[in-house]
């Protein structure tokens, strides 16, 4: 570490600390009033437990951001790290390691928080009974393997793939925490979730990424130029994404706008709002003056605003470890058990009005279906503004994919699948069995790699290069084997259904979305094997094709029958928790479930089929073109070996 290098970290640190204690003195966290005879954790964990989760914060940013830079950011070679990216990946494995002792920190500090006894007076019972059954200690526990495990594999390092899995593990460490904080309390504790878990990945990523190329700059390397290139196409998604996820945060823990300014964690939101405004007008600025500098060969301007811009960031991640600490405003609701479920009160009794006027916010599918929305019609108008075409047919399918996905995810179907499983059911199916079909057709995989363009360097790896290094993966050729696909597709309904996974994952709001996201990309993926136009490991004849559809069709048919059979309900402590005041009673509401799952197959056989049929007679109309190009060689010889035998008859 150069001495440059060494005082924008200590800068950064001291503005992180100085924002937090400013944050927490002005919010009250900071000041507890002590009551004789209650007991108290003492002075030392007050400040300990926000001071350790302080250090975990910048560490884990500092691990994103040096494997970004190893992984995408540094050119490659053939997808091998060079030297510089390999020191950039050990460095990242120390910053993991200080994640790790900083979060075992924390853990202590918040056992003795919860249990208001001095850091130094826990038995080792205590803590242990802490990492295993309270949801606070065993979240901080996965983390702490998590970095552990970064920490570990990043000395090991060699190619670009394996840096991007480490990227890909320490964003996921962000994510236990959400889980038991704050968002799992609030009253829209779904959006809440997703909201600050989206919030988190993407500020790691920016906060990280710019650390790392303002590292870059302080080190002096002449490919600087090309990093920053790469960070500043990044760095305004990163920008959209925490203000989009930050809006939804506040949104699910204020009820009123005048809490922004009448609470203590309302003035705290704005003020971390007016630094990210800060931040995004450097970035304006670094896009309109210092990137041309850069380009130009004057690094001095660039180097300087970055290092200012890290600072402001830095003190960022102090306000937001300030905020965590301070109790947002108390919201007085009614005593209403299934708004505790729910995270919104029982819905009225299902009419066919209700269900298309009842629409709810579900913020990580909106924002799902607005990213594949936006990016398809960029890659589309992208290829129409150099003169290329794209099938009409092709962008309709994909539109309706993402049309049917909003459906089912913020409609009514949305509101009363957690109350009625045959509206559940209504979802799974049109989710795993209707959706997919429209978004495989639509081969956005061909759009993006005709969209995209071809790294700059030769061997490097850019977006074009890496969709076609996971296409041609080990992973990829064994997931769209017709044999692994079916048993993904067929056995996530049988495992979530006949085990104790389809409660468990109703009762967590993050389990309800990962039950459907595993329902759409199950879909997703055995549909691309069927029916896919996009590029794949390989191709299937097309009787094959269809053997596949016919040999899966029916066990989800069996699966609907055994639903109806079934003489008790599945999940029936849910729904006796829900109470459900109309409708059909558990069991009845399952057996038309079930029906529907045994008659629903019938509608996405028959797209299938019908697009089958289409694909191999275009096929074969294709190949008989092509063959009329080049002519039929066995007609071209035969029609030759005549002329010769005429020819030697004339010479005789």
């Amino acid at each position: 570490m150069t001495a440059r290098t060494g005082r924008l970290f200590l800068a950064a640190a001291g503005a992180a600390a100085a924002a937090l204690t400013i944050a927490m003195l002005a919010g009250g966290a900071a000041v507890t009033a002590v009551i004789a005879g209650l007991p108290d954790a003492g002075a030392l964990t007050r400040w300990g437990l926000p001071a350790a989760k302080l250090g975990a914060d910048l560490s884990a940013v500092a691990t994103v951001g040096l494997l970004l830079m190893a992984a995408f950011l540094l050119p490659s070679a053939k997808g091998l790290l060079s030297a510089e990216a390999s020191r950039y990946a050990r460095m990242a494995s120390w910053a993991a390691l200080a994640w790790a002792v900083t979060t075992a920190l924390t853990m202590v500090f918040t056992l003795s928080d919860l249990l208001a006894v001095p850091a130094a007076g826990l038995s080792g019972t205590a803590v242990l009974s802490f990492l295993t059954s309270v949801p606070q200690g065993t979240t901080l526990l996965l983390v702490l393997i998590l970095a552990a495990c970064v920490a570990g594999f990043g000395r090991e390092v060699v190619s670009a793939y394996s840096a991007a899995g480490l990227l890909g593990l320490a964003l996921l460490a962000l994510l236990p925490p959400v889980l038991s904080g704050h968002s799992a309390s609030s009253p829209n504790h779904s959006m809440a979730i997703t909201g600050l878990g989206l919030h988190l990945v993407v500020l790691a990523l920016w906060v990280g990424g710019l650390l790392s190329v303002t590292v870059h700059a302080l080190r002096g390397h002449p490919d600087l130029p090309l990093v920053a290139g790469r960070f500043s196409r990044l760095a305004p998604w990163c920008l959209a994404g925490v203000a989009v996820s930050g809006l939804a945060s506040a949104a699910a823990r204020l009820t009123e706008i005048g809490q922004l300014v009448t609470s203590s964690y309302g003035w705290l939101v704005l003020a971390k709002t007016a630094a990210l405004g800060v931040l995004a007008g450097i970035g304006w600025l670094h896009r309109r003056r210092t990137l041309a500098a850069l380009r130009d060969g004057r690094p001095r301007a660039f180097v300087r605003l970055a290092a200012g811009e890290v600072v402001v960031m830095a003190a960022v991640i102090g306000l937001a470890v300030a905020l965590s600490r301070t109790s947002p405003p108390v919201v007085v609701l009614p005593v209403d058990p299934v708004r505790d479920l729910l995270g919104y009160a029982m819905p009225p009794e299902l009419t066919a009005s209700r269900l298309t006027s009842l629409w709810r916010l579900d913020l990580f599918f909106a924002l799902l279906a607005l990213a594949g929305a936006a990016g398809y019609a960029a890659g589309v108008v992208r290829l129409r503004r150099r003169g290329d075409s794209w099938p009409l047919g092709r962008s309709i399918a994909w539109a309706a994919g993402i049309v049917l996905i909003v459906v089912l995810t913020q409609s009514g179907i949305a509101t009363y699948a957690p109350v009625l499983f045959s509206m559940h059911m209504i979802q799974h199916m049109g989710l795993a069995m209707l959706a997919p079909i429209f978004l495989v057709l639509g081969a956005p995989v061909t759009l993006a790699l005709r969209a995209l363009k071809p790294a700059a360097r030769r061997g490097d790896r850019g977006p074009r290069e890496w969709i076609t290094a996971v296409l041609h993966s080990r992973f990829a050729e064994i997931v769209s084997h017709p044999a692994v696909a079916m048993v993904i597709f067929i056995s996530g309904s049988y495992a979530l259904y006949y085990t104790s996974l389809f409660e468990n994952a109703m009762r967590q709001p993050v389990g309800h979305i990962l039950m459907n996201t595993h329902f759409l990309l199950s879909g997703v993926l055995f549909f691309w094997v069927v029916i896919g136009v996009d590029p794949a490991p390989r191709r299937l004849p097309h009787i094959a094709k269809l053997g596949t559809l016919m040999m899966t069709m029916p066990f989800h048919a069996f699966f609907g029958i055994s639903m109806m059979m079934m003489g008790k309900s599945i999940a029936s402590s849910w729904y006796e928790q829900l109470a459900r005041p109309w409708g059909a009673d558990v069991l009845q509401d399952q057996n038309v479930a079930g029906g529907m799952a045994w008659a629903f197959g019938e509608i996405p056989t028959m797209i299938v089929v019908i697009t089958i049929a289409v694909q191999w007679a275009l096929s074969d109309h294709r190949q008989s073109r092509r063959i009329d190009r080049r002519g039929d060689g066995e007609l071209d010889a035969y029609n030759e070996y005549l002329t010769r035998l005429n020819r030697r008859a004339h010479d005789q």
